[in-house]
């Protein structure tokens, strides 16, 4: 990894310059990370019919729906975002949604625990492949002044995917069964891929930025080396982690919470909480990247600031919907800490991909993404899964009601590792 090979110079596309092919271009990026969504996240909507099936603990469930798919989607994703680094960033692209389409189609045979894991294991090496290398392509698609929004709108896959395979999932389990929401929605990935290779090219790398690419890709320990000496870099990527405990762990369990705790049926389930995904991841992504190339612009600071406040004022409104007995009122609770808890995408990623070169921009993002999903979605279902199995006894059904207020911990630690960073940026901004 620590050889030094040039870089494949793709020629320079003059579609690329304009206004309607990048717009083409985000949106197929959006449809792939819809897909990644749908597929990382179908698993906590039919985690209950799975449950009773295969005779599975809340424990299990965790390991599943975290560990399982963490394992190699962060040990695979700093080797492969080297090679996009070095090779077509479309190509990796395409054969990952290939690969974690299968695996997830792969899931509706599975008859124990461990087949599942496994085939949770493979969604997670294809989707190894899935992120980092997009990041890398919005960054050589959009110049710098409108990319916390390009980078937001891409986010948009985050809560669209989410409550896709959320209603997807719900409606398809109660029509057939689960097994054929895991194989229905993982060969339509699997169409997809040869049309995203077909539509999508390989911009020339830094295109828009004030001083060209390095035509030699820098070497892994280069990368490390440069990251080592930029705390902000470390503030942003610990204090993403510490949230994303919270936000990984609550969509994974929170259809079993609004089953258990109001009695909703799988479908009312799916209903309910994909509306508070959508709707409010929505409107929270734009409003953060708004915010982020707004006030970002003159102050950077406010690139880890704008997700620091989001993260305070959302706690409060969490513990209130969590506590709530009212359904309308807890779905209001519910839909502005989730507009608020995603924020943080657009203005951090953007900052991210400001942070250092642009040969070293898949690599440097494949790093956040390790330690952000390694902590986050290894930890985070697998966090809610144990303390709620600890307090069942006590609690019963209502025991992941109170397992989620003691999680909301991680959004106070993340406010805090933000402002921190914030303080930094300034000085760690590449030039």
């Amino acid at each position: 990894m620590d050889s030094q090979i040039p870089i494949p110079m793709a020629r320079e596309n003059p579609a690329a310059e304009k206004p309607g092919y990048r717009a083409v271009v985000l949106a197929m990026l959006i449809l792939v990370y819809t897909f990644n969504f749908i597929d990382r996240q179908i698993i906590g909507i039919l985690a209950g019919p799975i449950k009773a099936d295969l005779q599975l603990s809340d424990t299990q469930l965790g390991l599943m729906g975290g560990l399982a798919f963490a394992l190699f989607y962060t040990a695979l994703g700093i080797p492969i975002a080297w090679a996009a680094d070095r090779t077509s960033r479309t190509w990796i692209m395409t054969v990952a949604l290939a690969l974690w389409s299968g695996f997830t189609a792969l899931c509706g045979f599975a008859t124990n625990f461990w087949q599942l894991f496994l085939c949770r294991l493979g969604v997670g090496v294809g989707e190894a492949g899935g992120v980092a290398p997009a990041y890398a392509l919005i960054a050589d698609y959009f110049p710098p002044a409108s990319r916390a929004r390009a980078l937001a709108v891409y986010s948009f896959g985050i809560p669209v995917g989410s409550a896709a395979g959320i209603l997807l999932g719900g409606w398809i389990a109660d029509v057939i069964d689960w097994r054929a929401a895991f194989i229905i929605v993982g060969l339509a990935g699997v169409a997809l891929a040869p049309l995203f290779r077909l539509v999508v090219r390989e911009p020339a790398r830094g295109r828009h930025d004030p001083v060209p690419a390095t035509t030699v890709a820098p070497r892994f320990a280069e990368v490390l080396k440069t990251l080592a000496g930029k705390p902000g870099f470390w503030g942003l990527s610990f204090g993403a982690a510490s949230c994303s405990v919270l936000g990984y762990g609550l969509i994974f369990w929170l259809p079993s919470f609004f089953a258990r705790s109001y009695g909703l049926t799988l479908v009312e389930v799916s209903h309910f909480y994909g509306a508070i995904i959508l709707i409010g991841g929505v409107i929270g992504i734009w409003a953060g990247g708004w915010l982020g190339d707004r006030l970002g612009h003159g102050d950077k600071r406010a690139y880890a600031r704008i997700p620091a406040v989001a993260f305070l004022i959302a706690v409060p409104c969490y513990a209130a919907g969590v506590l709530s007995t009212s359904l309308p009122l807890t779905f209001v609770l519910f839909l502005m800490p989730q507009a608020l808890g995603l924020m943080w995408l657009g203005p951090v990623l953007s900052a991210v991909q400001h942070l250092v070169p642009a040969a070293m921009r898949s690599t440097a993002s494949a790093i956040f993404l390790f330690v952000n999903n390694l902590v986050g979605i290894g930890f985070g279902t697998l966090f809610f899964g144990l303390v709620s199995d600890a307090f069942n006894q006590r609690f019963g059904d209502e025991s992941l009601r109170y397992a989620i207020l003691v999680g909301l911990v991680f959004y106070l630690v993340s406010a805090s590792l933000f402002w921190w960073a914030s303080r930094r940026l300034p000085r760690d901004w590449h030039a």
